[in-house]
């Protein structure tokens, strides 16, 4: 890494560093201020973008195997909280297990850099072959239910989550800063919709699975993540001034959608169990929720447009 890069990378991480600092005095001053208002949500959204901060650091300055294990954890403990809301037999435990098994494997062809196997090892060699171990003694009763929702699962919380880690296997000189663009854009995109839908919002997507989501945060959480993407792109990505602005818009829409299918899954899964829903509240499940879908999405769409990836 060249010295002038490496200036560049302190300047940067020192900017959100203090940004996250400021972020975080605002919120809890106003959560003390206005206790009839629920800042739990972005509070816990909060310690995540610490906790991603400090991965970040040593990734970039260190070594990024750190970033790709953190990842590889993540995927884990998501999936696994995942599994947790699922009304499982007996019999599905060997399911679960399984699916364990296939995260090591699918960052291994990441860390290898085997873009291929990546892209398809999920999405068809786990797809075809995962429902055996369920099919073997164990009967036909819940199959369909057990194996669609683990493998739903492994699309969104593995398989999704897991292009983190790959940006900067496919571009060791962008893909780091890649990521901090896309996650800072994602996790502001998150907070702005939640913000402007408690304050202002009126009319509810999804009232039954989660109130939070309004028209109106939509609508602001894209104008600001635009508008964010337009001051952020000089400084971390190479993209021209149409596409630094259309990826915010891309990035602001894709994580709405994840953010509204998450919430609506796991109203599925845990209607009647109330003590269940406030205990997974705010999880993780709840912190990656956009990023499940803005990973691949910008991944993919970037990797089309674009040269380097």
């Amino acid at each position: 890494m060249e010295v002038s890069l490496i200036t560049q990378t302190i300047w940067t991480l020192s900017i959100i560093f203090f940004v996250l600092l400021v972020a975080t005095l605002v919120f809890y001053v106003l959560k003390k201020s206005q206790p009839n208002k629920d800042f739990t949500n972005i509070l816990t959204r909060v310690k995540t973008w610490w906790g991603m901060f400090v991965v970040f650091c040593f990734a970039t300055l260190f070594n990024p195997l750190v970033s790709l294990f953190s990842i590889m954890i993540l995927c884990l403990f998501a999936l696994r909280e995942y599994f947790s809301m699922m009304k499982s037999r007996k019999s599905d435990r060997r399911l679960f297990l399984w699916s364990y098994l296939m995260i090591p494997i699918q960052f291994y062809w990441i860390y290898i850099g085997w873009y291929g196997m990546f892209i398809v090892f999920i999405p068809i060699y786990v797809f075809l072959f995962l429902p055996l171990p369920r099919i073997i003694g164990k009967g036909t009763l819940g199959f369909l239910r057990s194996v669609s929702f683990t493998q739903w699962g492994l699309m969104l919380m593995v398989f999704g989550l897991s292009h983190l880690a790959y940006y900067p296997i496919a571009s060791p000189e962008y893909g780091p800063n890649l990521v901090l663009y896309l996650i800072v854009l994602t996790q502001l995109n998150d907070v702005i919709q939640f913000i402007v839908s408690l304050y202002i919002g009126k009319r509810k997507v999804v009232p039954t699975a989660n109130p939070n989501i309004t028209w109106e945060g939509f609508i602001g959480a894209l104008l600001v993540t635009a508008g964010a993407s337009y001051l952020l792109y000089p400084y971390l990505t190479t993209f021209d001034l149409t596409f630094g602005i259309l990826s915010g818009v891309i990035i602001s829409v894709a994580g709405y959608q994840g953010s509204v299918t998450i919430s609506v899954l796991k109203r599925d899964l845990l209607i009647g169990d109330h003590e269940k829903q406030e205990s997974l509240k705010n999880r993780y499940l709840s912190r990656v929720d956009s990023l499940s879908y803005t990973s691949p999405v910008f991944f993919h769409i970037i990797r089309y447009f674009f040269d380097f990836m």
